[in-house]
């Protein structure tokens, strides 16, 4: 008989043991069921923001990046402005002396006519070579 009560005594001890293990499931099951709800709720926070456009701002650049590319967009403008009016105007001595001969100035552009008339007395090849370096200059219309 000793055994049938040894047996008796230490089974409400497992069915205590069973209902606290039962009664701690339940509340992690409940713990994770509201940690579960809380987590949809900040996804739908999420997908509604991204939707109504409030999460801009990975898609556009910064304001200051703007106006930086705004800026040097202008000075790229600017010295491709100063570029085409600034002529290569650099010519020899010998050519610049014969200009001079005939009184035009070795800055401003040339007509053809006034060129052929300077360089009259020089050879075919030697009016060649003044004509293309006058045209490399940039100084012959």
């Amino acid at each position: 008989m000793d055994q049938e009560n040894s047996a008796a005594g230490t089974t409400p001890s497992i069915t205590e043991q069973l209902a606290q293990a039962t009664q701690s499931l339940a509340a992690a099951l409940s713990n994770l069921d509201g940690q579960f709800t809380a987590l949809h709720a900040k996804i739908d926070r999420i997908i509604a923001a991204v939707d109504e456009g409030d999460l801009q701002a990975a898609s556009q650049p910064d304001a200051s990046l703007q106006n930086k590319i705004a800026e040097l967009e202008k000075a790229n403008l600017n010295l491709k402005a100063q570029s085409a009016a600034a002529h290569r105007k650099t010519l020899s001595p010998v050519v610049t002396a014969l200009l001079a001969k005939e009184g035009v100035d070795g800055d401003a552009l040339i007509d053809t006519p006034i060129v052929e008339r300077a360089l009259a007395g020089l050879s075919i090849e030697q009016r060649i070579a003044v004509k293309a370096e006058l045209a490399r200059a940039g100084i012959l219309v």
